[in-house]
């Protein structure tokens, strides 16, 4: 989140004064089922919203003249404070919205006309809920879905890509660019012949992609020609796909079919699809669907009764509300069910509670015992709600399978992101080891760190690695090869770009989930932009022409992406007593002993040596084992065709910024 939002606070957080209005929420009843919205009675629309403290509730019906309802009816007084009505089934297609008649102590007030929250169709720009059927709304052979096999979550490769970065570049030939189907096509190349797209993604060997938000958000004016750019971290509705990556935004039936197309297309590629989602803020307040609906319940207020603001986008959502966190369930649920969506990276997960971070994993494992999550352990403001009941990274051991982001090896390799002066461990500050080590072991314990060294962290936080996430860089902040280029600006492009290896050796063997944004296999650059939340396409889009530039940085990564996927040995359940490391030294370097004898690798030990230095040193593999047998699989960057042996009493020369990488094996069959 960072500093992204500063502008849209402005645009569209303070567009009137705060009310202050508060409710006795305690006293509310809870609607427990996970049908509020448009749902279907066999071929009947069903609407149903949660509105506790009405007296009235209406709902207008729109056909393609947005401006005019042609019907208004009256919904009925239902369960739990729900009100519900049934249409008759010539209404699909229709667009609604409600109109809530609210008593609040003697005073009575009608709401302004409000979109559904729950919606799962939209018009053009989100001002009205549409009535879909989604059942008739599926690509070819949506209903033979099959979800990909399980897999160790430390050995995931996450690829965190913005739909229209991915296509919105010139130097390829996608033809829908900035939209879902153009990542959709196969075949596509970029100025040089090279692959690009989801064929490129293939040929990585990613095993998933995280998605920025695709649900729909307020920033984008769908029916420009060219929507002006946003990440879309200010949600307007979040249970229907954003339509300005769509090909046509007046039918809303187009953006879920391209949508699901698109998971479907990375499905059978064998790409795991991961959302970003977005549920502590909404882009608007007092005129939210939510604060018009049930004043004063869905967001959190200090004592004085004014909004509370963790977000720094103007509000922060109250998920320990049982109705919030019945609506994030069943938000969830509707995309882990109708899009197939394998995980979800949670933003600013440090404003959400632990009780209902916990409530939602436990449910979406119960439907998908696989699915992945994690999320940003931090918030961008202070909230009212105790620290201690937050899922902060600190409390990330009380979360029920949640992962974290693990700033602690990001900034410990690289320097602070607030802080461009700090070199980092890669440009030679050893302070910042055991920091490196922190993030090679996911935040668990192990006897070698010294904890009080780390640069956040002053305690091993997690139960186990995979609980964390190693990266080095992602959309928010500069991309690495930028930071590296800002930073160092005095050293020469080749000692940058191995400095840049060397980090993607630490994030992609180390023993947590690993994750890095789009492009920075071949040297991302946004021309130095840090925050390019709302930059144009020739900031934000890939450029597709940097892999035949830097070819030898994507090679070099597909490699690291081979071992981390297919050895155990980064994905150990007994890291404490199977790693050990070496940094007997003053320049940094670090030498990383895996034993994986216990697992099925095919290698038996590994020895992964970093040299951040300036200094050229040799390496001796005694230096962290007695034993012999160590054959050569990359060094300097170099890996080689088949491991090959060594004169292990010589050494072998580790030059300045380079890694080394020694392997122990039986079996003739190597990677």
């Amino acid at each position: 989140m960072m500093l992204k939002f500063i502008k849209i606070l402005f645009l569209c957080c303070s567009i009137l004064p705060l009310s202050g209005i508060t409710q006795d929420s305690a006293n509310l009843p809870v609607y427990t089922q996970t049908d509020l919205g448009l749902s279907w009675k066999n071929e009947i629309p069903v609407l149903k919203v949660w509105a506790p403290i009405a007296d009235s509730v209406l709902v207008q019906l729109f056909n393609q003249d947005l401006e005019n309802p042609v019907n208004v009816f009256a919904m009925q007084s239902g369960l739990s404070g729900s009100w519900v009505i049934e249409l008759n089934p010539i209404f699909e297609g229709h667009y609604y919205k409600f109109l809530i008649k609210n008593i609040i102590g003697s005073v009575s007030k009608w709401s302004n006309p409000v979109s559904d929250p729950y919606a799962i169709a939209v018009s053009p720009n989100g001002t009205h809920a549409a009535i879909v059927n989604l059942n008739n709304v599926k690509p070819p052979d949506w209903d033979h879905y099959f979800r990909l096999p399980p897999m160790n979550n430390a050995a995931s490769i996450i690829y965190e890509l913005q739909v229209r970065d991915a296509t919105a570049n010139n130097n390829s030939d996608v033809v829908n660019k900035r939209k879902y189907n153009g990542l959709t096509e196969k075949g596509r190349k970029n100025s040089f012949g090279q692959s690009i797209g989801l064929d490129h993604l293939i040929e990585l060997g990613i095993t998933h992609v995280h998605l920025l938000p695709v649900a729909d958000f307020f920033s984008s004016n769908e029916t420009d020609s060219l929507p002006p750019y946003n990440w879309g971290y200010d949600p307007l509705h979040f249970n229907t796909p954003e339509g300005s990556f769509a090909s046509d935004n007046s039918d809303p039936r187009t953006r879920i079919r391209e949508f699901r197309q698109l998971v479907q297309s990375l499905h059978q590629a064998g790409i795991r699809v991961i959302m970003d989602v977005v549920y502590n803020h909404t882009a608007q307040l007092e005129l939210s669907s939510f604060e018009q609906i049930v004043p004063g319940y869905y967001y959190r207020k200090k004592s004085n009764g004014e909004f509370s603001n963790a977000s720094a986008c103007g509000n922060e959502t109250a998920s320990e509300q049982p109705m919030f966190r019945q609506f994030m369930l069943q938000s969830l649920l509707h995309w882990t069910r109708e899009y197939h969506i394998d995980g979800f990276r949670f933003d600013l997960m440090g404003i959400h509670d632990i009780a209902t971070m916990n409530f939602l994993a436990d449910s979406l494992r119960k439907v998908n015992p696989n699915i992945f999550l994690y999320g940003e352990g931090w918030t961008a403001g202070t909230s009212p709600l105790p620290d201690n009941e937050r899922a902060l990274k600190k409390n990330v051991a009380k979360l029920s399978g949640i992962a974290v982001f693990g700033d602690e090896l990001r900034d410990g390799l690289k320097g602070s992101v607030f802080n461009l002066v700090e070199k980092g461990w890669l440009g030679g500050d050893s302070s910042q080891l055991n920091s490196v080590l922190y993030g090679l072991l996911g935040g668990a314990y192990h006897p070698a760190i010294k904890y009080q060294q780390v640069n956040y962290s002053k305690q091993p936080i997690t139960i186990s690695p995979e609980q964390m996430i190693a990266y080095v860089d992602c959309h928010d902040n500069h991309t690495l090869w930028d930071r590296l280029s800002l930073t160092h600006s005095s050293l020469s492009e080749k000692v940058r770009i191995a400095m840049h290896k060397q980090a993607l050796t630490a994030v992609l063997l180390s023993q947590s989930p690993s994750l890095f944004q789009a492009g920075t296999e071949f040297l991302r650059s946004k021309k130095g932009v840090e925050n390019s939340f709302d930059s144009p396409d020739s900031i934000n889009s890939i450029n597709w022409d940097l892999k035949y530039y830097h070819q030898d940085v994507f090679s070099y990564v597909k490699h690291l992406i081979a071992l981390k996927k297919n050895h155990p040995a980064f994905q150990l359940s007994n890291w404490k007593d199977n790693i050990r490391f070496n940094t007997e030294n003053s320049a940094g370097i670090i030498g990383y002993f895996i034993d994986a004898r216990q697992t099925k690798d095919v290698y038996l030990q590994w020895q992964i040596w970093f040299n951040p230095s300036e200094q050229e040193t040799t390496i001796f593999p005694a230096q962290l084992s007695n034993e012999s047998g160590w054959k050569l699989l990359m060094l300097n960057y170099q890996f080689a065709d088949e491991p090959t042996s060594i004169n292990e009493k010589e050494g072998l020369k580790l030059l300045p910024h380079q890694s080394l990488i020694l392997v122990k094996y039986i079996d003739k069959q190597v990677d």
